[in-house]
Parts: C-alpha cells; sequence; structure tokens
C-alpha cells in the first residue's frame, strides 16, 4: 500500500520553512540533501527534515500539505515544537538506498 507524506523542511539555522508532499519521503529527502533539483530547498539550503505526517489517502496528504501551507509559520513552528521540539534532523541516519 503506497503511503503520502505531507513534510516540513528547515535550514541549518532554522530561518526558512518548506513545505512538501511526497509519495516515497526517503528518496524525496535524498533528493534534497544531494540537491538533485533546483528551486526554493536547493535555493535556501533546506534539507533538514524537521516534522512529517504519513497518510494512506492521497487526497487527505494533498488537503493537510495545502491546509499546512496556508497556515502561518507560527503554525508551522507550532506543529514542529509539538513533536521535535528541538528541531533534529528527523532524516538523520536514514541509509538511503535505491
Amino acid at each position: 500500500m503506497k503511503q503520502y507524506s505531507v513534510y516540513l523542511l528547515t535550514n541549518k539555522n532554522n530561518t526558512v520553512i518548506y513545505t512538501g508532499i511526497t509519495s516515497n519521503l526517503e528518496k524525496r529527502m535524498y533528493q534534497h540533501k544531494t540537491k538533485v533539483y533546483g528551486g526554493f530547498t536547493n535555493k535556501y539550503n533546506c534539507s533538514k527534515l524537521v516534522y512529517y505526517e504519513v497518510f494512506s489517502n492521497p487526497v487527505e496528504a494533498i488537503q493537510r500539505e495545502k491546509q499546512i501551507k496556508s497556515g502561518s509559520r507560527m503554525k508551522k513552528e507550532q506543529l514542529i515544537n509539538q513533536e521535535n521540539s528541538k528541531w533534529e534532523d528527523l532524516s538523520e541516519g536514514w541509509l538511503f538506498s535505491f
């Protein structure tokens, strides 16, 4: 069964928050960390995974991503602080194997 993840990334100083969605979080994190694609996360060096939610339904995941994106930075910080108050990289130690 496919899983969909809505996730928040930041940079090393936690000054930028990026909201994304993917059907393969491990692969997507590898892409962010190796800067495979240009764009926002590459420009602002966002590769630290600080929050994510997993869904089995893609429609629910898309709705949640839109909800998070439309919220203020303060709301995003509250989400992160509830689950990861030290803003540690949740993907640290992942063994990327594709």
